[in-house]
């Protein structure tokens, strides 16, 4: 790039064929830009755990702070010289994705991103980065040699004991240890009651166990974040098994109207609760919606077809 803002860090340009089962492609550009190489050797491999990351750039030297942020916070660690990784909404089929935060600019009042490609950056209006980073409940991982621990010794991190097990749950509910997630899920909770995220994987969990449980903690989530599109979501996933299809409408649309280019598959599952309603021409919009923004859809075929015939 010809000139780069006033607080700009600039990262080392990784490339996605680095990505390792261990080491997410984030954790890893931010570690080489303190100068340490920790891949894995074995590249290529997708689907890294963020946690698995985190915990080898700790047995390599690094410490890892895990909590809620907020864009004060985010520029501060910028004008230190850290890179912010952060968790925002994700697109089309992806429902979560991580980024790092590379600087800001002043002028134009806007966040910028590591792109791995060269000389690019991505530049997000600071309103529209808050509005999407609120509905993960802001979360930011920092990574730093352990030296520099000393600049964290003062500081009141929110959530960092709470949302650190939610990370490692992530984990165990990839190893389909569901029980284990809950109760250090119960745990996080009780460290931290007000709690977003913890509220929102626990009833995730029972969720997907078919228990009552799963509204109680939804609902908390709501309560404690408006914006939080995945526990809208989670009620609409709930009702609609429930066979409660005005419910399961409500939710989604409320999701919706949170982000309505987050996740490509919730217009299928509203179109669904809508049919079972028989709001056929709403049904048609969400199918329609539906493959435009999952481009990738395997079902495509066959959702066509359900269009056709609507």
């Amino acid at each position: 790039m010809e000139s780069q803002p006033e607080h700009f860090i600039s990262l080392p340009l990784v490339s996605k064929s680095e990505e390792s089962a261990h080491l997410p492609l984030v954790i890893n550009v931010v570690v080489k830009y303190w100068g340490e190489d920790i891949a894995p050797h074995e590249a290529g491999a997708r689907g890294a755990v963020m946690m698995d990351g985190i915990e080898l750039a700790e047995s390599r030297g690094f410490a890892s702070y895990i909590y809620k942020g907020s864009l004060k916070d985010l520029k501060k660690r910028v004008d230190q010289g850290m890179p912010p990784i952060v968790v925002m909404p994700g697109i089309q089929g992806t429902v979560q994705h991580a980024m790092v935060v590379s600087g800001y600019n002043v002028d134009e009042r806007r966040i910028l991103t590591y792109v791995p490609e060269p000389d690019t950056v991505g530049a997000i209006p600071e309103t529209k980065f808050e509005q999407d980073w609120e509905q993960d409940d802001m979360t930011m991982i920092i990574i730093v040699p352990s030296d520099m621990k000393d600049l964290f010794k003062n500081e009141n991190l929110k959530f960092s004991k709470s949302n650190r097990i939610c990370f490692e749950v992530e984990r165990l509910r990839q190893q389909g240890k569901a029980s284990e997630a809950a109760e250090k899920l119960r745990k996080a909770t009780e460290i931290d009651p007000d709690n977003a995220q913890a509220w929102c994987l626990l009833a995730g969990i029972y969720n997907e166990s078919g228990s009552d449980q799963a509204v109680a903690c939804y609902e908390k989530v709501i309560k404690l974040n408006p914006r939080y599109y995945l526990a809208y979501r989670g009620l609409g996933n709930y009702y609609l098994k429930k066979k409660d299809y005005s419910l399961a409408e409500s939710y989604y649309t409320k999701a919706i109207s949170v982000n309505p280019a987050r996740f490509g598959p919730i217009y299928k599952n509203r179109a669904v609760a809508r049919m079972q309603l028989g709001n056929n021409s709403g049904a048609k919009e969400d199918l329609v919606k539906y493959l435009e923004q999952t481009p990738g859809a395997e079902d495509r075929k066959s959702i066509e077809e359900a269009i056709a015939q609507l």
